[in-house]
């Protein structure tokens, strides 16, 4: 087979694969699973396989097409299977998302970015890709501490010379302390607030 051949079969599974992720997400956000909690256990269900999955490939997409209000499903899934099984279903969906948009960003460079990522967040973080050895740090940090647009910088980290296995390291190891405190502010902030309002 020619690299020429080899390269069309990607592309047309990538077309494929995009127009897969686009059609699923109208369907899940038809279904009100990225806005309602109930229509989201009511969609994994207590499947003890099928609905991690679904849950997975829900945390998967809400990361990669970034429409997606993401804060819903991260805390359904603690609420849904328990702290530490909703922490790794999370964790799993959400790194695997990471990498899938630092990748898509690699291929598909600036345009591609700027066509996802706001203008007033791309102005923002633009300086950080002047210098590699600062935006890996700077980089790891936001990773880290659940205090920048995590999605939008790993899109601009695809424009930078970090490697996809060091990327892939940071969000591994950095992912899990903004995951859990991101949750329990979730889950504990929504408990107080009801606690207020009953």
């Amino acid at each position: 087979m020619s690299v020429a051949t080899s390269r069309k079969i990607i592309n047309l599974i990538s077309i494929l694969g995009i127009g897969f992720s686009i059609a699923i997400t109208f369907y899940f956000i038809h279904l009100g699973v990225f806005k309602d909690i109930n229509a989201l256990r009511g969609l994994v269900g207590n499947s003890v396989i099928l609905g991690p999955v679904i849950f997975i490939l829900i945390q998967i997409l809400q990361v990669v097409i970034p429409i997606i209000p993401g804060g819903i499903s991260t805390a359904a899934g603690v609420l849904i299977f328990g702290p530490w099984m909703g922490f790794i279903y999370n964790y799993v969906g959400i790194c695997i998302g990471s990498v899938i948009i630092f990748l898509l960003g690699r291929r598909y460079g600036k345009p591609f970015v700027m066509s996802l990522v706001s203008d007033k967040t791309y102005n923002k973080y633009i300086s950080w890709l002047d210098n590699q050895n600062r935006f890996d740090k700077l980089f790891t940090l936001a990773i880290f501490f659940p205090v920048a647009p995590d999605d939008a910088l790993c899109l601009m980290a695809g424009l930078t010379n970090i490697s996809v296995k060091k990327f892939t390291w940071i969000i591994l190891l950095a992912k899990p302390a903004s995951i859990f405190l991101y949750s329990m502010a979730l889950i504990y902030g929504g408990n107080l607030l009801s606690g207020l309002l009953g």
